[in-house]
């Protein structure tokens, strides 16, 4: 069972993750988890447990859990946006074609000032995108 088991367990937290050295190499043949750290994904920040030094070894796997994380993350948030734009769809489709006026008498005003404020920003960054090219290309 030992050598199936990672040698470090990241427990996702809000912000990061604490970091726990996996050990089954005891005289009970047990699992134990030592924590060792804890890490702040949002700005990077690394804290070792209580007065323990974290090895070159720890070190570079909590990076490459971090680095790992942060892709799996981001990507997460494109798939976010991606669904989002799906339920506009749908929601265009239903109020089209279900919604009693009843129900988008409760939603319009919440509906608009919300797609109002997603264009303005979209027209934004969209024209600061086409100067920088532009800039780029003189």
């Amino acid at each position: 069972m030992g050598a199936d088991l990672p040698d470090y367990y990241f427990r996702v937290r809000e912000n990061g993750a604490a970091v726990f050295r996996v050990d089954t190499e005891n005289r009970q043949r047990r699992i134990e988890m030592d924590q060792i750290a804890v890490i702040n994904i949002k700005n990077g920040e690394v804290k070792p447990q209580g007065d323990r030094t974290l090895s070159e070894t720890d070190i570079a796997q909590i990076e490459t859990w971090m680095s790992e994380r942060m892709a799996l993350l981001a990507q997460r948030d494109i798939d976010d946006i991606h669904r989002a734009v799906d339920y506009l769809n749908i929601t265009t489709q239903w109020v089209q074609s279900k919604a009693s006026d009843e129900q988008l008498e409760g939603i319009t005003d919440d509906l608009l000032l919300a797609m109002h404020d997603l264009r303005t920003i979209l027209v934004r960054k969209k024209a600061d995108r086409l100067m920088k090219a532009q800039d780029a290309a003189e």
